[in-house]
């Protein structure tokens, strides 16, 4: 077992997951996880055993609604949501995003405000600072902290009686900041506004508990948490989908999660979603998801402590975002190398065995504001609930050596 983590066996984890049998080093766990053998399962299950679309009354069918509801339960569970019927499944939370978006737009009008920041992926910016221009409405952007994080007073100084929708990630996807989401949240309600929390990057390193969170609704997607890709807008209470009408076609359903959906579900993937939850309850020995998170996060957190530190220790090296323990950052480690190009050193990390990302990750404003946009972005290496320390040890070994 992982010392110091009661109950969580990275060994045995790790061991589920067939992808991961290549002998690399998979620290690209920001940008999306591999999958256990028990999703693949899962999947070519419910292609095999055959599906249609839902509503019929023959028994593809019903299968189809039967994991499209297992679907809801499963993302409800992985938030702590108290009710499915605030579960809006989508191919992706940037789709979900652009489509929640054009479904407030008619609700918004000259001289309101919608505050967004600059730590969030363009997922949770775009959408509204281009649906707020159509609308007539005054964008206010909260900027990053000297240090690269993001204080919540730098977005609830903005709030104020105009605002309609404040925007706010719970951790850069570029920096592995983290954000007081509660405390915004609590800011927004105060003068009605909505909150919309991106959690993507989130909910893989940390227990998720969305009432307690305070915001309307917090997205996440599966991919990121050892499930296929499908997102979901995850909402504290199912009431909150009902005050907001999306455009949709005619006669599709009119309450409900389902009127945000549009199209066939990918009901197989439907499948690999509760089994990827299911995958979670069974990593420790109680069976439970949420303690499953904790041990998950307190063997994250301790691996990215080790790469943290480790590259602080290297004169040629710059890291990027707050220095700080798990309750400030996620264990991600974004970073130039002296000399080198971030494409350079990626490189140099696939030649040794290494999976690793160089860019902006999306993340247009936070790269803007730490000043590397335009010239290659960061460097970025991510443990996750899989990685062993010999990963972040080949990665050190190899950057160690790209010296000036």
């Amino acid at each position: 077992m992982t010392a110091g983590v009661t109950g969580f066996d990275v060994g045995r984890v790790r061991g589920q997951y067939p992808a991961l049998a290549d002998g690399r080093a998979w620290l690209d766990g920001a940008a999306g996880t591999q999958v256990p053998e028990q999703v693949v399962e899962a999947v070519a299950a419910a292609m095999r055993g055959g599906l249609a679309n839902q509503g019929g009354v023959f028994p593809a069918a019903r299968r189809a609604d039967a994991l499209v509801g297992a679907a809801r339960r499963a993302f409800a569970a992985f938030t702590g949501a108290p009710d499915p019927a605030g579960v809006v499944l989508g191919p992706t939370s940037s789709a979900l995003l652009v489509r929640l978006a054009a479904a407030l737009e008619p609700t918004w009008g000259p001289g309101d405000e919608v505050v967004v920041t600059e730590a969030d992926h363009e997922a949770n910016v775009a959408p509204w600072t281009q649906a707020a221009a159509r609308a007539g409405a005054v964008v206010r952007t909260a900027r990053l902290g000297p240090g690269g994080g993001l204080p919540a007073g730098a977005v609830t100084s903005l709030i104020g009686p105009r605002t309609r929708l404040v925007a706010v990630t719970a951790a850069s996807n570029l920096t592995g900041a983290r954000v007081d989401v509660a405390a915004v949240a609590a800011a927004a309600r105060e003068v009605g506004a909505r909150s919309v929390v991106d959690g993507v990057h989130h909910a893989a390193y940390s227990p998720v508990d969305v009432r307690a969170l305070g915001a309307d609704l917090y997205a996440t997607s599966a991919h990121k948490w050892a499930g296929p890709h499908v997102a979901a807008l995850v909402a504290a209470d199912p009431a909150v989908l009902e005050t907001i009408d999306p455009p949709r076609p005619a006669g599709a359903p009119t309450s409900g999660p389902e009127r945000f959906e549009q199209g066939t579900n990918p009901f197989a993937a439907m499948a690999g979603v509760a089994a990827a939850v299911e995958h979670w309850a069974a990593m420790t020995d109680d069976g439970d998801t949420r303690a499953a998170q904790r041990a998950a996060a307190a063997h994250t957190a301790a691996l990215g402590d080790r790469l943290w530190t480790a590259l602080g220790q290297m004169a040629h090296v710059r890291r990027y975002g707050p220095d700080g323990p798990a309750a400030v950052r996620t264990p991600i480690a974004a970073f130039r190398v002296a000399g080198r190009t971030p494409a350079e050193v990626v490189a140099a990390l696939d030649a040794a065995g290494v999976n690793a990302w160089a860019g902006w990750a999306y993340a247009w404003g936070a790269a803007g504001a730490l000043g590397v946009r335009e010239d290659g972005g960061l460097v970025r290496l991510s443990p996750n609930h899989y990685s062993r320390a010999w990963e972040v040890d080949r990665a050190l070994d190899v950057l160690g050596t790209l010296t000036p």
